[in-house]
């Protein structure tokens, strides 16, 4: 007979392992000596012993599920209980026990770490539908639009809720967005229907001024080419494609009109070299509003100028290029005022240019701690790098608050 601390062979062949429940059969040998047998039945041990290490290891460093490791846990389990390894099967046992403890508690952390998830999510999808909610009500088309469209891919990377909760809110957000395309669609099927309506009026303003442009009813045609021009500006635009076109032929038809009218009447050139004079004096006046320091009184200002100046009538075809070049240069400059205080007063720039200054502010700060506490310490490198990284955030800071100073403040 042979033995080891954890087993024995009887005189039959038998093979035991001790437990603390007693000797167990482990099994029969007749294959050779009784060394062999338990070096052969304790290698089996050594085999569970490694697959038990390995799948200690793969519950603690993967994302092995409960069900898989209390699946493999059993299995393990089943091979321990019925004893055919000699070795310290207690031990093993104790290991599986720990085993199942630690599944459990993974299972418990992922079922918290589960809910949490959850509820952010929930908490994100709330927060995207009452922005879409919000933004279902804006009248800023494009960038309501684009932000609509940006909140949908958000949507897509955010985990699912339960089904009833994850419908319902889409549900609402699905709403929000369409009730916004619907508002748009309307807007723009309105200005289409406008503009549509202002292409037909100026289709017969143009028609009646191309009828004109042989007349040689100087003074009552004349008259009716600035009724004409009144009912066109009356009238809004049209379509882009349209407009032009339409301008163009309007235009021409005033030209031949015009032109016509001088050849026969050479004598009044001196007529319109007095409405150059007028006009140039209209221009003198005119840039004196520039720079506009008063935008509305600027353009009350120019809009008087500018109906004496469609009233004074043609002035020579050389000059009229330079001059009305003049009242141009001063409309684009009232123009350029105008996108001026609009960027301005548009809160949503503002609240943008501040909330980076505030940024940036709060990062010059931290900075100057942090080099303050670098010097503390002696750490003069650490402070003269982070000096450098400083140099950097207040020229941004600069920019930022030159940037601030446009919106007044």
């Amino acid at each position: 007979m042979s033995s080891d601390p954890w087993g024995r062979v009887d005189e039959t062949g038998t093979v035991y392992v001790r437990t603390a429940e007693g000797e167990k059969v482990v099994g029969s040998w007749q294959a050779g000596t009784p060394e062999e047998a338990l070096a052969y039945f304790e290698r089996k041990y050594e085999g569970l012993v490694v697959e038990i290490g390995l799948l200690e290891k793969r519950v603690r460093t993967t994302d092995l599920s409960a069900k898989d490791a209390q699946t493999a846990i059993d299995h393990l389990r089943t091979q321990v209980e019925e004893h055919h390894a000699v070795g310290d099967l207690d031990a093993l046992r104790v290991r599986l026990d720990k085993l199942v403890a630690t599944v459990e508690s993974r299972r418990e952390e992922r079922k918290v770490q589960k809910a949490k998830q959850t509820d952010e999510a929930r908490a994100a999808k709330d927060a995207l539908v009452v922005e879409a909610e919000q933004l279902a009500q804006s009248d800023q088309w494009r960038s309501a639009g684009e932000r609509l469209r940006a909140l949908v891919d958000i949507w897509k990377g955010l985990p699912r809720l339960d089904r009833k909760s994850d419908d319902e809110l889409w549900h609402r957000f699905s709403h929000a967005r369409s009730a916004f395309s619907k508002r748009r669609k309307a807007h723009f099927a309105s200005l289409d229907a406008q503009r549509e309506d202002a292409r037909k009026v100026k289709e017969k303003l143009v028609a009646e001024a191309e009828s004109l442009s042989k007349s040689t009813d100087w003074g009552p045609t004349a008259a009716r080419y600035r009724e004409l021009m009144a009912d066109w500006k009356a009238a809004g635009r049209a379509q882009r494609e349209s407009e032009d076109d339409l301008w163009n032929r309007f235009r021409g038809a005033q030209d031949v009109f015009f032109a016509a009218r001088s050849e026969v009447f050479a004598e009044r050139d001196a007529e319109q070299v007095e409405n150059l004079k007028l006009k140039e004096e209209l221009a003198d006046e005119a840039e004196k509003l520039v720079p506009i320091t008063d935008l509305k009184a600027a353009r009350a200002a120019f809009r008087s100028l500018n109906e004496r100046w469609e009233a004074i009538g043609h002035v020579p075809r050389d000059a009229r290029p330079k001059v009305e070049g003049r009242m141009h240069t001063v409309e684009r400059a009232i123009q350029e005022a105008e996108e001026g205080e609009w960027r301005r007063t548009n809160p949503e720039a503002r609240a943008r240019a501040a909330g980076l200054t505030g940024q940036l502010q709060a990062a010059v700060d931290k900075l100057r701690g942090q080099i303050d506490a670098a010097r503390a310490a002696g750490n003069n490198t650490k402070a003269d790098k982070l000096s450098r990284e400083l140099e950097g955030r207040q020229a941004l800071l600069d920019q930022a608050l030159k940037g601030l100073e446009e919106f007044g403040g």
